[in-house]
């Protein structure tokens, strides 16, 4: 169970803060809900805290651990699937699954195939929210500025693809 001021991450939104716990009746069924909003951008988003183990939210990760995904991304391999709809199953499950080295292997992929070829807009969207969920948890983590961490990230990202 979260409290009211602990930093979380949503594995498809990315890192925010609980701001309160609310209850609603829905269906005729009362619940307790997380009130959770992301500090980039605003979102807030109600999460059922009986699934919060289901749907993947998790405490934030260490300064260290944060350190360690940077320091691996310029090794790690761009190369993925030719075909677009089964790359765009794998790249999402990726980004379910709420590893940061898997949602910074779908990052660096589609930044580089953009760089190559271009990508069709549903692959644009989705590597915009896979920067979001990892630049939002290195914001809270490493208490940067947004703009600072995305240049960062952005840098990172395109040195040494294999």
């Amino acid at each position: 169970m979260y409290l009211v001021g602990d930093k979380v991450v949503h594995p498809m939104h990315g890192a925010g803060v609980i701001e309160g716990v609310t209850e609603e009746r829905i269906a005729g069924r009362k619940a307790s809900y997380y009130v959770f909003r992301m500090p980039v951008g605003g979102l807030v988003l109600k999460i059922p805290t009986e699934n919060c183990g289901v749907i993947g939210v998790r405490a934030l990760s260490s300064a260290d651990e944060i350190g360690e995904v940077l320091r691996q991304i310029p090794e790690m391999d761009a190369e993925m699937t030719a075909n677009w709809n089964h790359r765009y199953r794998e790249n999402m499950q990726r980004i379910k699954s709420g590893d940061l080295l898997e949602v910074a292997r779908v990052i660096k992929g589609l930044m580089w195939r953009d760089a190559q070829r271009g990508l069709s807009n549903g692959e644009r969207k989705m590597l915009h929210t896979a920067k979001q969920i990892l630049i939002s948890e290195i914001v809270l983590v490493q208490d940067r500025m947004y703009q600072e961490a995305e240049r960062c990230l952005n840098e990172t990202m395109m040195a040494g693809a294999k």
